[in-house]
């Protein structure tokens, strides 16, 4: 979840308070926290209001995932998982 917050200080500071820990950001116009379980993004003019977002590659709080393919290769005609979707998906018509 991204939220658009107007003071970043305030923000991070009552997040801390709840026991979420600054894990990434440049604590001025971003900020992710987390508490051990769920991350949080805190962003500063970045956003006109509150977001979700994914976090394609991370396999959790942060921590790049040991394998990850982009999204944009695997819809390339030529990739083999397109290829394979692109049939299922005309066996169903």
């Amino acid at each position: 979840m991204s939220l658009a917050v107007s003071d970043m200080t305030a923000s991070r500071d009552f997040y801390e308070q709840l026991g979420f820990t600054m894990v990434a950001g440049d604590g001025e116009t971003w900020t992710i926290v987390t508490n051990g379980t769920y991350a949080i993004g805190l962003f500063q003019g970045m956003f006109d209001s509150n977001i979700l977002t994914f976090n394609p590659g991370w396999a959790g709080l942060g921590e790049p995932a040991e394998e990850f393919t982009n999204v944009r290769v695997l819809r390339r005609p030529g990739h083999p998982r397109h290829r394979a979707r692109m049939q299922d998906l005309s066996s169903q018509l």
